[in-house]
């Protein structure tokens, strides 16, 4: 069955989702044709221009900040108005859009939940559907749900979380729904079926459309979101500037861009945040195609030293110079069951992190899971109101300190775990699921994100593992074998290993492992 709508729309597929009628609606479908007859050029135009800055770094330049833009660095200005609901945001939670987990999310007790249709969503289009499906219900005030298995009812408590929405990034399509014959951006997609369902309905429930915006390269992809912005506030009658928008910060060249990127946001942004992960997978892929930037373990690369401290200071004094709140990181740890004492330094560890955190003067900071929640929030007590927006580092590290390279070795057992997160994420992913937990961490796709970048760096370049080996093809393929092997036969493991494999052995660097695994899917 295929619906032909005004704009030469279509769906390609039906959804057997209840409520799917109530969202793919003439007049939502239509909204979003328009955001593509307007903007997809202009977004095509961004992404080739990703590749060329690329051949610049492959020959040899480097990231800096650029001359043509210092006056707005160095200009006094201010971003607008923050909304009531978004001053204090000390624990923020995220996950995927299904009923279960946006409930428990909203209900965990954190300040803010970000539904993920990005890295914690496998693009599935029964998947994107069911998850509009639960946020316009969220607003509506119907969002319940019974588990099949346990039979166990959840429902919406008195006093849920902020609701932010994260579409997907500008480099992936949704290809169920095409304009004109082509398909629809993702990003467009998620955004523009979010807001015309339910951003009349957060209003008058004083909030607002919020959004979280991922993998911005500059400040030029922060121009077109501002431009659909102000397209989609003219379009539904909406005051400028009543949508909100924070945003992450997780590649390196956004993270030389970050005033530019609030001044071009300048009437819908609120804040920035420190999206480490993906950085760390950025980092790699935008600088690491040189034998003298080899990463060290994935271990070794922590918020506390290197290129990583020093991007998350640079955020924290940008922001509060700008107004705008500095947001730390993701804590990936979950619950450890059955092990109190490993429990008990898994706990540990994240407390650190956060207390290390609110130390540096982010205004707030992100966890994985409920159990986390109160964990973060006694680490960020000691905040002497909503936020530290007068905070401002004493030390604001430059270009130098935010190229510096992590120390520390490539080990055997590293190479092995980053085959093992990999195979596995990429297998749940096929299945349909974007969060997965694995070896007491909460995975989405900036993982295996990192995991397979490493692998094709250090296989590129032959990289010494435990000072003593080379890491050739053979040795990599021996040892996915032997991973593989050690994981019996769930589903999609091989399929997965086979993606892996040509990921790693590839001759250029894939931009997104999503790309070739939306292939894969339905």
């Amino acid at each position: 069955m295929t619906m032909l709508l005004d704009r030469t729309m279509a769906v390609a597929v039906p959804c057997a989702v209840d409520g799917a009628k109530e969202i793919l609606t003439e007049g939502a479908l239509g909204f979003v044709a328009a955001l593509h007859e307007r903007f997809d050029a202009r977004r095509l135009d961004l992404l080739a221009a990703r590749i060329e800055r690329q051949q610049r770094f492959d020959a040899g330049e480097m990231p800096d900040f650029p001359a043509e833009t210092r006056h707005i660095r160095e200009a006094d200005w201010k971003i607008g108005p923050i909304p009531d609901d978004l001053v204090d945001r000390r624990v923020e939670i995220t996950g995927p859009t299904n009923a279960k987990m946006v409930i428990n999310a909203l209900n965990s007790g954190a300040k803010i939940f970000m539904a993920d249709f990005e890295d914690a969503t496998a693009p599935m289009w029964k998947e994107l559907v069911e998850g509009q499906v639960n946020l316009r219900n969220r607003w509506l005030g119907k969002l319940d749900h019974t588990d099949p298995d346990s039979g166990k009812y959840y429902a919406l408590g008195e006093d849920p979380a902020v609701l932010i929405v994260r579409p997907r990034g500008w480099h992936l399509i949704e290809r169920h729904v095409t304009a004109q014959g082509l398909p629809v951006s993702g990003a467009l997609f998620d955004f523009g079926m979010y807001l015309w369902h339910c951003a009349a309905n957060a209003l008058a429930a004083g909030s607002g459309p919020y959004f979280y915006l991922p993998k911005l390269e500059g400040r030029h992809e922060a121009e077109l979101w501002s431009d659909v912005f102000a397209f989609s506030e003219e379009w539904l009658g909406l005051e400028r500037g009543t949508i909100k928008a924070t945003v992450l910060i997780e590649t390196i060249p956004a993270a030389f861009e970050m005033d530019e990127i609030l001044y071009a946001l300048r009437e819908n942004v609120v804040g920035l945040n420190c999206g480490r992960w993906d950085y760390i997978f950025s980092f790699i892929k935008r600088l690491g195609r040189s034998p003298d930037r080899l990463t060290p373990d994935r271990s070794a690369m922590t918020m506390d030293k290197a290129f990583l401290a020093a991007y998350s200071l640079r955020l924290i004094a940008t922001c509060h110079r700008r107004g705008a709140f500095a947001m730390g990181g993701m804590s990936a740890a979950i619950p450890v069951k059955g092990d109190e004492d490993a429990n008990r330094r898994a706990m540990a560890m994240v407390r650190a992190d956060k207390l290390r955190e609110v130390g540096n003067g982010h205004d707030g900071t992100w966890v994985a899971h409920p159990a986390l929640v109160q964990v973060a929030m006694d680490a960020f007590a000691s905040m002497s109101g909503a936020n530290q927006l007068s905070t401002v580092p004493g030390d604001i590290p430059g270009r130098d300190a935010m190229l510096t390279l992590h120390a520390g070795e490539r080990t055997e057992a590293g190479v092995r775990e980053n085959i093992r997160v990999a195979v596995q994420y990429i297998a749940a992913w096929l299945g349909g699921r974007g969060a997965v937990p694995l070896y007491n961490l909460m995975e989405d796709a900036a993982t295996a994100e990192i995991c397979r970048a490493q692998l094709w760096q250090w296989l590129r370049y032959e990289a010494l593992i435990d000072h003593d080996r080379r890491f050739s093809r053979d040795l990599f393929e021996e040892w996915l074998a032997d991973e593989l092997r050690n994981l019996g036969d769930g589903p999609n493991l091989r399929p997965a290993a086979l993606l892996l494999h040509e990921l790693a052995t590839a001759p250029e660097f894939e931009e997104f492992l999503t790309l070739p695994a939306y292939e894969m899917i339905d």
